[in-house]
């Protein structure tokens, strides 16, 4: 029998699979209430990303912690990459690419995390029926998109 390419190994098992962060990574300090071992995990695969996830955890936090029992979205004012992280839409969203990105026990770290914050974000946010369902290209939005915005 043939031997298996190593790429062909590697799609099989996973790109993570039995791979352990290096100590560089361990060193870091822990982010935002994850283990020290998903921490690692996420500082070992944060080169793929623009924005730290430490730092959209703390906008996703400070967005939920505005006082007022019913939140509204606030649109980002101009559509530079910083400045879109204004609107909590684009910061979720670009937690949702890191949780895509992440190993496994790392996205499942990460998933805990978010699945209180969403709970939260659903509390405190109104739904907007009135709000596109679908992007320019026709793929559906994701749910927090579909929330109200403050209009000015």
């Amino acid at each position: 029998m043939p031997r298996s390419r190593p790429g062909a190994l590697r799609a099989v098992r996973g790109t993570h699979a039995g791979r352990r962060p290096p100590a560089w990574a361990r060193e870091l300090p822990p982010v935002d209430r994850l283990s020290p071992a998903a921490s690692a995990e996420v500082h070992w695969t944060a080169s793929n990303r623009l924005h730290p996830l430490a730092d959209l955890l703390r906008r996703y936090r400070a967005f939920l912690r505005s006082p007022g029992s019913r939140l509204r979205l606030t649109a980002a004012v101009c559509p530079a990459p910083l400045c879109a992280l204004d609107d909590v839409a684009a910061v979720r969203d670009e937690l949702a690419d890191a949780y895509r990105t992440l190993p496994p026990d790392a996205r499942r770290a990460l998933g805990r995390v978010l699945r209180l914050l969403d709970a939260e974000f659903r509390r405190r946010t109104v739904f907007d029926r009135d709000a596109a369902t679908t992007d320019r290209s026709g793929s559906p939005r994701p749910w927090w998109h579909r929330r109200l915005y403050v209009y000015e």
